[in-house]
C-alpha cells in the first residue's frame, strides 16, 4: 500500500468532494478492504487521536484573579479600603463580600466558554463500524485515522469527516453543522470545486446524524482537521464582547475616578497650604470627600436590577445565562436571526396542492392534522374532489414516514417532508395505517439523489398492481404521458405542469410531483428503477414549506418600529430565504447575499454590504462570524440567534448570543448569553422591551444616586473652603451611601416599563450614561441637597445645638431629600402624578418605610450613636429635616414640566431640543 507523505486527512485543505471515490482512496493510500493494524498505528502517530484537543487547563486561581480587573470592582474595592482605613470593620466586610460575590459570578461565567468547547467535543461519535484487514470491526471513534473505511447505518452519528464511496439511500441531518432545515440525500458523485459545504452531497461530516439508509465512507479528516474541529478552533479564538452598559459604566467609572482623585488632591493641598490645617485633620476631611463621591451602592443595585430583569424575562420564556445580557438586549440595534426553527416552526407543512385543474390552498401549520382546504379563499370539502383524494392517497402510500400522537402532541418518525404528506392526507380524512392495509406495499425503489424519484409497488384489494411515484417535478414529468383531470385521464399538458411547478417554487415552497401507473412491473413482485421509466399518469404537485410561526411577522414589525433592523442569516437556499424574508418584511427589493459572495469580500467591503443587505444565505460558521464582526465594526450592537454548533462562534462574538432551547445543541446554548425556551423570535422582541426597561431603571438609579454623592461632596468642600466644622463625618457619609441610598434606590429596580418603550430608537452605543440634561439635573439636585443640609447644620450650630445633634439633623435632612427625590425619579421626564400615580410602585413606599426605620435606629439606638456619632432628636427636629427635603420634590417636578414644554414647542417647530427627552432615551 502506498504511503503518501501526509496520508491525506485534512478536510479543510483538500477538495475531496471534487474527486472520484477511487481517486480519494488512491490519494489516501487506502483500499476498500481497509487499513492494516500497523498502518493504523503509523497514521495515528502522524495525525493523533480522533478527538478535539482540550484547551490546556489553567490554574483556577489565574482566571479568578483576572476577574478583579474591572472598573466596578475597583470602585467597590476603593470604598472597602476607605471604610477599613476608618476602622468601620462591618461596612468594610460588607463591601469586600460584595466584591467577592461579583468576582465569583464573573468567574463562573467565564467557565461557560470552556463548557461550550466541551459541548462541541461531546458531539464526536463514541463508536464506529470500520473495515480493517478485510474484516468489519466495532471500534471507539477516537481510534479512527485518515484512510479508515467506515460503515454507516440509520441512527449512526458520523464519527469523522468522510468521503462517501458507497451509498444506499443515505439521508443525513446536517442541521447542527450547516443550518439546513431538511435532511440531505447523499451520493457518491463528484461535486464542483466551488460547492459550498451544505451542498456537498458526496461528503458526510463529523457530528451529523444518519437518519435513513446506509453508506460506506473513507475517513478524510479526524480530530481538529474535521469541520467540527474547525468550528472548535474558531470558538477558541473568539473573545466575548463587553455589553454596552459595562462599556458605559467603565467609561463613567474612569471619569469619576479621575475627578475624585483630582478633587481630593486639590482639596487636601488647599487645606494644608492655604488654610494651614494639620495633615491628620485634612487627611480625614479628604477621606470624607472621597467617600462621599464614590457611588458604593451602584454595583449592588445594578446587580439587583439585572436580576429582576432576568426574572421578568424568564416569565416571557427567555432564560438569561449571563447577567449583563439583560440590559444588552435592550441596547441592540441589529438582530441577526436564523431561519429554521426561529422564524419558522421547523415543521414541514404542505401549503399548496395542484391537481385536477385546481390550485388548492391548505391551512394549518406543523404536524397536527388540522386545517382547511380552499380554492380562491372558498373552503372546500376535499372528499368531493376525486383528483385531490387520489393524489393525496398516492402521497400517503409512497411514504416511509409515520405520524403518531404522544401525550396529545403529534410527532413524526422519518423524513419531515414525507411526514408533511401524511399530515395533508390525514387532513383530507385519509388514515395512513388504514390505507396501507387496503393497499399493502409489495416492493420499493428508494429515493436516490441521482434518480430524484421514489417508487412503491402495491397490491390493491382487487389484487390489481399499482405503482406510485413521487419526486422532482421534471423527473416525474419525464415518465408521464397522461394527467388526471376532473373528468378522468387526458393527455399530459407538460407546459402547464412546468409553469405550475415554477410558480410554486417561486413562492419558496419545495415542490414534489406525484404520479401513478396501474399494471404489473416487468418482474412480478419486484420493482426496480427500470419499472419507473414511462406510462405514468400525473396526479398533482404539492408545495411544502417550513411554515412561518404565526406570531413572528408582528414581532418583526415591532422590532422595526423600535428602530431595530432584522437580518436573516441562514444556511438554507437563497430562494427560500428571500421568500420567507418577503413574508416578514425583511430585505424586500434587495437580493440575498450567498456564502460564496461573503467569502470573496474583504472586511471593508463586507461592512458596506452588511449595512445594505438583510438576507444572507448558504452561510458557513466563518461567514456568520465575519458578518457579526462587520456589523460591530460599523458601530452596531448585535444580537445573534442560532441553534447549531456552526452558530457557536457567532453567538459568542455577538453582543447578545441567543440560543434555541428546544432544538438547540448544547454547544450553542453554552456559547450563548440567553436561551429561548420556546425557540420563538417573538420572545426576542418581548425580551428587548424588558432589556430597555432594565436600562431605564439603572439610569434612574444613577440619576437618583449621583445628587446624593454630589450634595455630600459639596457639603464637605464648603466646610473645607470656609473652615466650617465638618457637617458630615466619613462614617455618616458611608451610612448615607451604603444604607439609605441603596435601600431607597432598590425601589427603582422594580419600576414597570414607561410608555412607548418600544417606540423609540435604540440608543447610540457611544452614548454617555448621563446626557447633558441629566448632568444638569444632577447638579441642580446636588445644590438643593447640599444647600439644605449645610444651611440646617449652620443654623443649628448658631442656635446653640451641639455638633453631634446638628450633624444628625444634616444626615436626616439629606435622607429626607432622598425620599422625596425618589418619587421624582420614578419617571425620567413624565410627572409623578401620571397614569399610574404615586401608588404605581408599591415597592417605592415600602423602601421609604424601611429607610425611615433605619434612620430611627441610626438616631436613637445607643450602639449606632456610639459608632456614627449620632444623637436622639425631638419631633420638631424631624419636621425641620422634612421641610428641608420637601422642596426637592417641587423643584424637580417643575424642571420636568419646563423640559416637556420646551420639547413640545420644539416638536411643533420641527426641531429637537438640546438635552431633551429624546436625547435622554436615544
Amino acid at each position: 500500500m502506498r504511503r503518501p507523505a501526509d496520508a491525506g486527512g485534512n478536510s479543510n485543505e483538500n477538495n475531496w468532494h471534487t474527486m472520484q471515490p477511487d481517486e480519494v482512496l488512491d490519494a489516501l493510500g487506502a483500499s476498500r478492504s481497509g487499513l492494516t493494524d500497523s498502518e493504523v498505528e503509523r497514521r495515528r502517530a502522524v495525525h493523533g487521536w480522533n478527538r478535539l484537543a482540550a484547551v490546556r487547563k489553567q490554574s483556577a486561581l489565574v482566571p479568578f484573579i483576572r476577574q478583579f480587573h474591572n472598573v466596578l470592582i475597583y470602585v467597590m474595592s476603593c470604598a472597602a479600603i476607605v471604610t477599613a482605613v476608618l476602622q468601620h470593620w462591618v461596612d468594610a466586610a460588607v463591601l469586600f463580600a460584595a466584591v467577592l460575590i461579583n468576582v465569583v459570578i464573573a468567574y463562573v461565567q467565564e467557565g461557560r466558554a470552556q463548557a461550550a468547547l466541551d459541548a462541541i467535543r461531546a458531539m464526536m461519535s463514541p463508536h464506529a463500524t470500520v473495515t480493517r484487514n478485510g474484516r468489519t470491526l466495532d471500534v471507539e471513534a477516537v481510534e479512527l485515522v485518515p484512510g479508515d473505511v467506515v460503515q454507516l447505518a440509520a441512527g449512526d452519528r458520523i464519527p469523522a469527516d468522510l468521503r462517501l464511496i458507497g451509498v444506499d439511500g443515505l439521508q443525513v441531518d446536517e442541521a447542527p453543522l450547516t443550518g439546513e432545515s431538511a435532511p440531505v440525500w447523499k451520493t457518491i458523485g463528484v461535486d464542483d470545486e466551488d460547492t459550498s459545504l451544505p451542498d456537498r452531497r458526496s461528503m458526510a461530516y463529523s457530528g451529523t446524524l444518519a437518519i435513513h439508509g446506509q453508506a460506506t465512507g473513507v475517513v478524510v479528516g479526524t480530530g481538529a482537521q474535521t469541520e467540527l474541529g474547525r468550528i472548535n478552533h474558531l470558538l477558541t479564538g473568539v473573545a466575548p464582547t463587553a455589553t454596552p452598559l459595562l462599556r458605559q459604566i467603565s467609561r463613567f467609572g474612569r471619569v469619576l475616578a479621575v475627578v475624585i482623585l483630582l478633587l481630593s488632591a486639590a482639596t487636601y493641598a488647599l487645606g494644608v497650604i492655604w488654610r494651614g490645617e494639620t495633615l491628620t485633620e485634612m487627611f480625614m476631611m479628604t477621606v470624607a470627600l472621597a467617600a462621599s463621591a464614590i457611588p458604593e451602592g451602584l454595583p449592588a443595585i445594578m446587580t439587583v436590577t439585572l436580576a429582576i430583569g432576568v426574572q421578568r424575562m424568564s416569565r416571557r420564556r427567555a432564560i438569561v445565562c449571563r447577567l449583563p445580557a439583560v440590559e444588552a438586549l435592550g441596547s441592540v440595534t441589529v438582530i441577526c436571526t436564523d431561519k429554521t426553527g426561529t422564524l419558522t416552526s421547523n415543521e414541514m407543512t404542505v401549503q399548496r396542492v395542484v391537481c385536477g385543474g385546481h390550485d388548492i390552498d391548505v391551512g394549518g401549520v406543523g404536524y397536527a392534522p388540522v386545517g382547511d382546504f380552499s380554492i380562491d379563499g372558498r373552503v372546500i370539502d376535499p372528499s368531493r374532489y376525486p383528483a385531490l383524494m387520489e393524489a393525496l392517497l398516492a402521497a400517503s402510500l409512497c411514504n416511509d414516514a409515520s405520524l403518531d400522537v404522544e401525550d396529545e402532541v403529534w410527532v413524526i418518525t422519518g423524513d419531515p417532508t414525507e411526514a408533511a404528506l401524511l399530515v395533508v392526507a390525514k387532513k383530507a380524512g385519509l388514515d395512513h395505517d388504514r390505507e396501507t392495509v387496503s393497499h399493502p406495499r409489495v416492493a420499493t425503489v428508494p429515493f436516490a439523489s441521482e434518480n430524484r424519484i421514489m417508487g412503491t409497488l402495491h397490491s390493491d384489494v382487487d389484487r390489481t398492481p399499482l405503482i406510485v411515484v413521487k419526486g422532482a417535478p421534471e423527473r416525474v414529468l419525464d415518465i408521464c404521458d397522461s394527467q388526471r383531470s376532473p373528468h378522468g385521464e387526458e393527455p399530459l399538458d407538460r407546459l402547464y405542469w412546468q409553469r405550475m411547478a415554477a410558480t410554486t417554487a417561486a413562492q419558496g415552497l419545495r415542490v414534489l410531483a406525484i404520479a401513478r401507473r396501474c399494471g404489473a412491473p416487468r418482474n412480478a413482485g419486484t420493482l426496480d428503477i427500470a419499472d419507473l421509466d414511462s406510462g405514468f399518469t400525473m396526479l398533482g404537485l404539492v408545495g411544502i414549506i417550513d411554515a412561518l410561526r404565526p406570531e413572528v411577522a408582528a414581532a418583526v414589525r415591532e422590532c422595526h418600529r423600535a428602530g431595530i433592523r432584522v437580518k436573516m442569516i441562514t444556511g438554507d437556499h437563497a430562494a427560500t430565504a428571500r421568500e420567507i424574508g418577503a413574508q416578514l418584511g425583511i430585505g424586500i427589493g434587495k437580493p440575498a447575499v450567498i456564502g460564496s459572495e461573503i467569502a470573496s469580500l474583504n472586511d471593508t467591503d463586507l461592512q458596506t454590504v452588511v449595512q445594505e443587505r438583510d438576507i444572507f444565505a448558504r452561510a458557513s460558521p466563518e461567514h456568520k462570524l465575519r458578518l457579526v464582526r462587520a456589523l460591530q465594526a460599523g458601530g452596531e450592537v448585535v444580537a445573534m440567534t442560532g441553534d447549531g454548533v456552526n452558530d457557536s462562534p457567532a453567538l459568542k462574538k455577538a453582543d447578545v448570543g441567543i440560543a434555541m432551547g428546544c432544538r438547540g445543541t448544547e454547544a450553542a446554548k453554552e456559547a450563548a448569553d440567553m436561551v429561548l425556551a420556546d425557540d420563538n423570535f417573538a420572545t426576542i422582541a418581548a425580551a428587548v422591551s424588558e432589556g430597555r426597561t432594565v436600562y431605564d431603571n439603572i439610569r434612574k438609579f444613577v440619576l437618583f444616586m449621583l445628587p446624593t454623592n454630589g450634595g455630600e461632596a459639596l457639603v464637605v468642600i464648603a466646610a473645607i473652603l470656609f473652615q466650617f466644622t465638618l457637617p458630615l463625618t466619613p462614617a455618616q457619609v458611608l451610612w448615607i451611601n451604603l444604607v439609605t441610598s441603596s435601600t431607597l434606590g432598590l425601589a427603582l429596580a422594580f419600576e414597570p416599563p414607561e410608555a412607548g418603550v418600544m417606540r423609540r430608537k435604540p440608543r447610540a452605543p457611544s452614548e454617555s450614561l448621563l446626557s447633558r440634561h441629566f448632568a444638569w439635573r444632577v447638579l441642580l439636585v446636588s445644590v438643593l441637597m447640599a444647600g439644605g443640609a449645610l444651611g440646617m447644620f449652620l443654623w443649628e450650630l448658631r442656635s446653640g445645638t451641639s455638633v453631634e445633634t446638628a450633624r444628625t439633623m444634616a444626615v436626616n435632612a439629606i435622607v429626607a431629600a432622598e425620599m422625596f427625590y425618589l418619587l421624582n425619579n420614578r419617571f425620567l421626564l413624565e410627572p409623578v402624578l401620571n397614569r399610574i400615580g404615586l401608588f404605581g410602585n408599591k415597592i417605592a413606599f415600602a423602601t421609604v418605610v424601611a429607610c425611615t426605620a433605619l434612620q430611627l435606629v441610626f438616631t436613637y439606638a445607643p450602639a449606632m450613636n456610639a459608632v456614627f456619632g449620632s444623637t436622639p432628636l425631638g419631633y420638631v427636629d424631624w419636621i425641620k429635616a422634612a421641610a428641608v427635603g420637601a422642596p426637592v420634590f417641587g423643584v424637580v417636578e417643575l424642571e420636568k414640566f419646563m423640559v416637556r414644554r420646551r420639547k413640545a414647542r420644539a416638536a411643533l417647530a420641527g426641531e429637537e431640543p438640546k438635552g431633551g427627552h429624546t436625547a435622554a432615551h436615544r
